[in-house]
């Protein structure tokens, strides 16, 4: 049996000068940093090897001198393509100040790449990355100009758009397992993550290349349990034990149990955060979560919107997940974010992005870093800074809604949030929202011609994608329009005719009673009737119906409290405040036919705003005149009908 456990400086000595090397990790779990401190060791002592390019998906660092960081050596690297870039700042300056060539790519583009290099094929169709700087058009994903090769091209196929990624070859993968056997079968039980490794592993072994596998112990050969084993032993070609400072689970945690999710953490394990701008952006993004839908949480402000779900109770009612293959449970946050407590399942990154390309995500909510007036949102360039799209680019044009969440201003922004409302103490010195962005990472005007709805969540405004622009829909309490929003865009927003406040609920101490709303716990609550007069009152009031199951609650509900009476009623409807979903609204008109023709006599609708107002008429046209303005003349019209 080939001798296959070696020292550290035995495996960075297996890596020639001008080797393609990939690496394992996400943010800050699953980094071999074992290997990667050997390489950089042996670099700085011999000037070898030198001249490396670097394939990688994830962003893998802390932002300081771990992870991929320890490459951040001129002369060691010559060319790299990465998803995330946003943690090695190290290896960023070296691209941005030319010294390398550099290329940023979708996130789930290479972690895919990974399994069809495995596989032989020539490279990689996909409509990610259209309409963003990753397009060839807009850029390439190229970071400077000596970076001329081009990674991605532009085709038709079929008579539509689709960017190639052509495959590279990898001829060295340094990964991350648990233990090791003496055959070199690894198993990953420690590990909050899996990643990419197998399809890694592959790729280069079928190359003819070198993989060199840090883990924590060694087991006897072939006594792993078979299930357990995640890289096969024949795909492995060095294994290396690696000191417990450099096989940390997390940047931010040595150990979880909760995070190998062989146990389920009690309630309660990650704490209730804090009111400030980052928990109000959280709730109310929260108000768009889809009960019984799939969600993904991007990394920064969205990772709080896991916490808000938990703590008001609704994380039962969902799936939440993460893009390296987190489905279920609660998503952990900052150096820990990838890992999750509680989860259903925990699958390979390029499966999950294949879930999340296919249009799996019910809603997605990423950060918000600049946005312009077209609806564009950069989160990854911002003048010699490079921060990296990651995952963000295929999650957001795949997802069915978008949520984008940021502070309003940024560097220095001061809130005071007393009694339900803020007030701006001290504005950031960086506006966000732009004329234009430097960077499109997501493209506002593909979405709109694919009729994605999107949300731009702040503090103290929502956006929404409309034919114009962004559109302000919501202000919160205590803000001034003119001062504090308007003036603080380079153009100002089209402003909705019924400009609405925020809940209040977001900005006070204590749960919110999300539960409610979302689940419509209190539906029963909404449908009352007076026999004596033979009348029906329907209270719609600020509810949300965002799926089927809930536009056959309601008519089952009013059926329900009709059918006992021995005569038809008449009806009063308030819809003020109610939202329904553009693909339901059909159903819905269905469902209260149905309700119409059995139980109804006359119906009076009404809604102080004007645009819902012109919504029921289309949804109900044979109700004009019937659709009033106020409860007020809703009655008055059933009361003179009656007389």
């Amino acid at each position: 049996m080939k001798r296959k456990v070696v020292s550290a400086a035995e495996a960075a000595a297996l890596i020639k000068d001008g080797d393609t090397i990939t690496t394992s990790g996400f943010v800050g779990i699953g980094v071999p940093d074992e290997l990667l401190s050997a390489v950089e060791k042996r670099f700085v002592e011999t000037g070898h090897p030198r001249d490396l390019s670097l394939v990688f998906a994830a962003g893998q660092g802390d932002g300081k001198e771990r992870g991929l960081n320890r490459l951040g050596h001129e002369g060691l690297l010559k060319r790299v393509v990465g998803g995330h870039w946003g943690l090695i700042p190290k290896v960023a300056q070296l691209a941005t100040q030319g010294k390398i060539e550099g290329w940023n790519l979708p996130q789930g583009c290479i972690s895919q790449l990974y399994r069809d290099i495995a596989a032989g094929k020539p490279g990689m169709l996909s409509k990610v990355g259209l309409g963003t700087f990753v397009d060839p058009r807009l850029g390439g994903g190229a970071i400077n100009e000596i970076s001329t090769e081009p990674q991605v091209e532009l085709m038709e196929i079929g008579g539509e758009e689709v960017l190639y990624y052509p495959a590279p070859r990898l001829t060295v993968a340094l990964l991350r397992g648990t233990t090791a056997d003496e055959a070199g079968n690894i198993t990953m039980e420690r590990e909050a993550l899996t990643i990419d490794n197998l399809a890694q592993a592959m790729a280069v072994h079928n190359a003819g290349g070198v993989v060199i596998v840090q883990v924590e112990r060694i087991a006897q050969a072939r006594t792993l349990p078979a299930r357990e084993v995640q890289i096969p032993g024949i795909l492995v070609d060095a294994v290396v034990v690696a000191e417990p400072e450099n096989h940390l689970q997390t940047y931010r945690t040595a150990f979880s149990h909760g995070f190998t999710n062989r146990i389920r953490s009690p309630q309660g394990e990650i704490p209730p955060m804090p009111l400030d701008a980052r928990k109000i952006i959280a709730r109310r993004c929260a108000f768009e979560l889809p009960v019984n839908g799939v969600v993904n949480l991007g990394i920064g402000m969205p990772e709080g919107v896991a916490a808000v779900a938990a703590e008001e109770g609704l994380l039962e009612h969902m799936t939440l997940t993460a893009e390296p293959g987190v489905i279920g449970g609660q998503p952990a946050s900052g150096l820990d974010f990838g890992a999750a407590i509680n989860t259903d399942a925990v699958i390979p990154q390029n499966n999950q992005f294949d879930f999340y390309d296919g249009g799996g995500l019910d809603m997605a909510c990423l950060g918000l870093a600049q946005a312009d007036r077209h609806g564009n949102v950069n989160v990854s360039r911002f003048g010699p800074r490079l921060a990296g799209a990651g995952g963000f680019i295929n999650i957001s044009q795949n997802a069915r809604r978008v949520v984008f969440a940021g502070t309003f201003t940024a560097s220095g922004l001061d809130l005071a949030i007393e009694n339900g409302q803020i007030a701006v103490r001290e504005e950031g010195k960086a506006q966000k929202f732009l004329a234009d962005v430097e960077q499109i990472t997501f493209s506002g005007a593909r979405a709109g011609q694919l009729g994605q709805p999107v949300l731009y969540v702040t503090e103290r405004a929502v956006f929404e994608l409309s034919g114009q622009g962004l559109k302000l829909m919501e202000i919160a309490p205590g803000v001034d329009l003119e001062r504090d929003i308007i003036g603080q865009m380079a153009v100002p927003p089209v402003i909705d005719d019924e400009l609405r406040l925020m809940d209040d609920r977001i900005f006070r101490e204590g749960e919110m009673g999300l539960r409610t709303d979302l689940l419509h716990l209190d539906l029963p609550d909404r449908i009352a009737v007076d026999p004596s007069v033979g009348r029906l009152y329907l209270n719609f009031e600020k509810m949300r119906v965002r799926r089927q199951s809930e536009v056959d609650r309601v008519g089952e509900l009013v059926a329900a409290a009709c059918a006992p009476l021995a005569d038809k009623v008449d009806v009063i409807v308030n819809y003020d405040g109610f939202k329904i979903d553009e693909t339901l609204e059909n159903e819905w008109a269905r469902m209260v036919a149905a309700l119409d023709a059995q139980y109804y006599r006359t119906v009076s609708r009404y809604s102080g705003s004007a645009f819902m107002r012109m919504k029921l008429h289309e949804v109900f046209p044979h109700a004009r005149p019937h659709i009033f303005e106020t409860s007020e003349q809703a009655r008055s019209f059933l009361d003179a009908a009656q007389s």
